[in-house]
C-alpha cells in the first residue's frame, strides 16, 4: 500500500491523516493547541507549540496505523488562513505569538489607511480589514522589538501558517507559500499575481520578509530526513477553505461549498477570469493548478462552531455540541430569539469590527432550548447573508466540517438558501483536498475523476419552508444584526 500524509493545521488544533490510493482516509489523529486571549479582541497561538504538534503527529500516526514510513509518498498541507507568524530565518523559532485570523489588533492600522481602501480592494479583492495578514504583520513589525530591523535585513520571515510549516519541515531550505494563501494576505495583486509593492509599502512591510509564491500543485521542497528516514516531497499546499473546495470537487464555475469550522467559509468557483466582487464579498484565488489559476468569491463568517464552543466553555449552558443539537430539536422554532455572535466583530458581508454579540428577542419564557437553537441558526443566517451578498443563485451547496453533523443546522441552512445542501461523508475534507492535490502532482492518483465519485454519496437536505417563510425569518435576523452594528 501507498499513502499521502496530509497535515491540516486549523484554528483549534492540528490534524493528520493518511489517504490511500482511492482517496479514502485510512487513519487520522489530532492534537489541540492552546488559545490565548491577552486583550479584548486579541487572539494568539504559540507557533512553536503548533510545530511540535505537527512533529508528534508525523511520528505517531504511521505507527498507530501500522504503516511503514516507506509507504508514504508525499506530504500535503492545508492550513488556517490569515493567521500570521513571524520567525527567525536562521533558527525557525517564532519571534512573537502568532496573530490569529480572528484577532482585531490591526484595526487601528486599517483605519489609518482608510483613504486607500478602494485601491487596496481593487487590487487584492479584499476589503480593507484587520482580518487579513497585512494589518497583522504591520502590527507585529511596529510592536515586536527588533523585528522590523530583522525583516529589512532578511533575517526574519513573516508568513501564513503554510509558509511557516514548509520552512520548518524543510529545515529552512524552503520559504514558500501558494497562490491561495498569498491571495488572502491583502498584499497580493490579483491582476499581476505578485506581491503588490505599493501596498506593502503602505503597510510598511518589507518584501524581503515575505515568502516566494508557488502554484498549489508545485513541489515546495523536501522534508528533513530525520522526520521520515528519507526526504519526502511536499506538494499540495492550500489554505483550508480552498483545499475544501478542491476536495468537494467544485472544479467548475458556479459550484459552491461551505466549510463550517471555528468560523465559516462560503466559497464559489468563479472560473479563470477575474470579476470585481460585490460589496462585502472577497475575491481571491482558488488555487494554481496545472499551469492555470481559478478565481473564487468568498465570504468568511467569524463565529460559527466557535459560537457553540462559547455556549459550552464560557457560558457553560451545555456540555457538548450533541446536547446543543438535542435541545434545539426539542422545539420547532426560537420564537423570535436571535443570537448574533459578534464576539470579535462581524465578518462578511458586514465587516464591522466594533459590533459585539447579543441575544435579541428574549421573552420571560426563553429557555436554553431557544438559545441553543438560536446559536445553531445564527450559523445558517450568517452563511445565507454571504450568499445573498454574492448575488448568485446556487443550485447546490456542498458542505463540510464538524457542525454539519447537526441535522437542525443543515435542514435550516437548506431552508434559508432554498436549495439542496449536500454533506461530505468526510469531515476532514480540507486535509483530503490537499492530499488530492499532492497525489495528483506526484502521480499517486491517475486523475481527478478517479477520486471524485465518492463525494456524491453524502446526506442531502432539501428545503421544507416556503420562500415567504424563509424571508420572514431572515428579516428578523437582519433587524437583530442592525441592533449590534455600531457603524
Amino acid at each position: 500500500m501507498s499513502f499521502i500524509l496530509a497535515i491540516d493545521q486549523s484554528t483549534a488544533g492540528t490534524k493528520a491523516l493518511l489517504s490511500d490510493e482511492q482517496g479514502f482516509i485510512t487513519a487520522k489523529d489530532s492534537i489541540n493547541h492552546k488559545q490565548y486571549y491577552p486583550a479584548p479582541g486579541w487572539v494568539e497561538h504559540d507557533a512553536e507549540e503548533i510545530w511540535q504538534n505537527v512533529v508528534k503527529l508525523i511520528s505517531r500516526l504511521p505507527e498507530q496505523a501500522g504503516v511503514s514510513l516507506d509507504e508514504i509518498n508525499g506530504i500535503a498541507i492545508s492550513n488556517q488562513r490569515e493567521t500570521t507568524v513571524a520567525w527567525d530565518r536562521a533558527t525557525g523559532k517564532p519571534l512573537a505569538p502568532a496573530v490569529v485570523w480572528q484577532c482585531q489588533r490591526g484595526a487601528g492600522i486599517c483605519e489609518n489607511l482608510s483613504e486607500h481602501g478602494e485601491m487596496i480592494r481593487a487590487r487584492t479583492g479584499l476589503q480593507l480589514s484587520a482580518y487579513y495578514p497585512a494589518a497583522k504583520a504591520a502590527w507585529l513589525l511596529q510592536h515586536v522589538p527588533g523585528l522590523k530591523q530583522k525583516a529589512l535585513t532578511g533575517d526574519a520571515c513573516i508568513g501564513t501558517v503554510d509558509a511557516y510549516l514548509v520552512f520548518r519541515l524543510t529545515g529552512g531550505e524552503s520559504f514558500k507559500t501558494d497562490y491561495s494563501n498569498a491571495s488572502r494576505t491583502q498584499l497580493f495583486n490579483l491582476h499581476t499575481l505578485t506581491w503588490d509593492q505599493e501596498i506593502c509599502e503602505l503597510f510598511d512591510i518589507p518584501l524581503s520578509c515575505l515568502p516566494q509564491i508557488e502554484f498549489s500543485d508545485a513541489v515546495f521542497g523536501n522534508t528533513l530526513e530525520k522526520l521520515f528516514g528519507r526526504r519526502l516531497p511536499i506538494a499540495g499546499v492550500m489554505g483550508d477553505s480552498h483545499a475544501a473546495l478542491f476536495g468537494q470537487g467544485c472544479l467548475k464555475p458556479g459550484m459552491a461549498k461551505a466549510t463550517y469550522g471555528t468560523g465559516s467559509s462560503i466559497m464559489l468557483n468563479n472560473g479563470s477570469s477575474y470579476a470585481k466582487p460585490p460589496v462585502g464579498i472577497a475575491a481571491s484565488l482558488a488555487w494554481g493548478w496545472r499551469g492555470e489559476i481559478n478565481y473564487v468569491l468568498e465570504g468568511n463568517v467569524t463565529s460559527s462552531g466557535d459560537t457553540l464552543n462559547w455556549l459550552i466553555n464560557e457560558l457553560e449552558l451545555v456540555s457538548s455540541p450533541q446536547e446543543i443539537d438535542e435541545l434545539a430539536e426539542g422545539i420547532s422554532s426560537t420564537e423570535g430569539v436571535y443570537l448574533v455572535p459578534a464576539f470579535s466583530g462581524l465578518g462578511a458581508p458586514y465587516f464591522d469590527s466594533d459590533a459585539r454579540g447579543a441575544i435579541v428577542g428574549m421573552s420571560r419564557g426563553c429557555t436554553r432550548r431557544h438559545i441553543s437553537r438560536a446559536a445553531l441558526e445564527s450559523i445558517a443566517y450568517q452563511n445565507h447573508a454571504v450568499v445573498e451578498a454574492m448575488g448568485v443563485s446556487i443550485a447546490e451547496l456542498r458542505v463540510d466540517g464538524g457542525p454539519t453533523r447537526s441535522t437542525v443546522l443543515m435542514q435550516f441552512q437548506s431552508d434559508l438558501l432554498g436549495c439542496p445542501v449536500r454533506c461530505s461523508i468526510a469531515q476532514e475534507i480540507s486535509a483530503l483536498g490537499a492530499a488530492y492535490m499532492c497525489g495528483l502532482t506526484l502521480g499517486f492518483f491517475k486523475n481527478q475523476e478517479s477520486i471524485a465519485a465518492w463525494q456524491q454519496s453524502g446526506k442531502v437536505y432539501r428545503p421544507s419552508l416556503t420562500r415567504e417563510q424563509s424571508e420572514k425569518l431572515t428579516d428578523g435576523w437582519k433587524e437583530a444584526v442592525r441592533r449590534v452594528m455600531l457603524k
